[in-house]
């Protein structure tokens, strides 16, 4: 039985590269579709479906900026690479805060580019293990998490409303009170991602939660250095000695 192939956007202004590319890709079994501009693109993205977009970043009448963050209003989970010559830091951190999954400045080696797309939708096809369902509440301290509603209370107080990645942090961290919660699950699943822009991300999570808990002098957020983190409940430690 035939295998389907992967469907591919590539949305690139050069016309002479975006050729070439395409073919490349084309030659390793994938089904790419070509676009010459930023609307051309989105156009494209919305009349079929696709299983990994590769974005040129420069490009006129829409940059892959703005394309990327149309894209994800519409699909949260489609691979996104973004291509570009342009090695500023700053432009590398807005492509992942858009929610890019991979970064590659131009020149870039055509087989390491074709390695990442393949891990990539490696990785979005992996059968799911069936797992018990994960507790929605959480007691820490004197703080209560519902991360279904993502809240955080704190006593009688009016509850705090959590972001998305905030919700997704604390609740790892719940899952994990009082032992080590290793950094780079919850790097590989908050964030799809191990590398330092998403390294440096959730470091500033981890900060936002602290602030939040500092209420409680017997709750706090612990760095285990070169490992992860730990919460610490202090009540529920007294307890047990």
């Amino acid at each position: 039985m035939t295998q389907t192939k992967k469907k591919i956007l590539l949305v690139e202004d050069d016309i002479n590269f975006g050729i070439i590319l395409r073919d490349y890709l084309r030659l390793n079994d994938f089904d790419v579709t070509l676009a010459r501009n930023g609307m051309e693109g989105f156009e494209k993205f919305k009349k079929d479906y696709y299983d990994l977009i590769i974005l040129d970043v420069m490009m006129p009448y829409k940059d892959g900026f703005t394309l990327a963050k149309e894209i994800r209003a519409r699909n949260q989970q489609v691979p996104l690479i973004f291509l570009t010559a342009k090695t500023l830091k700053e432009d590398m951190l807005k492509g992942y805060q858009l929610g890019a999954d991979d970064y590659i400045n131009k020149p870039f080696d055509s087989e390491v580019l074709l390695y990442k797309i393949k891990a990539l939708l490696n990785r979005r096809v992996q059968p799911v293990k069936e797992e018990k369902p994960e507790a929605v509440k959480f007691n820490i301290g004197d703080f209560k998490f519902d991360s279904k509603l993502r809240q955080l209370f704190y006593k009688n107080e009016k509850p705090v409303k959590l972001s998305p990645k905030e919700n997704k942090l604390l609740k790892m961290l719940a899952l994990h009170k009082n032992d080590l919660m290793p950094r780079e699950k919850a790097l590989t699943k908050i964030w799809q991602d191990d590398n330092y822009f998403t390294s440096r991300s959730m470091d500033v999570y981890i900060a936002k939660l602290r602030k939040l808990l500092q209420r409680d002098p017997q709750v706090k957020i612990v760095n285990i250095h070169g490992a992860g983190f730990r919460l610490v409940d202090e009540s529920e430690v007294n307890e047990k000695v």
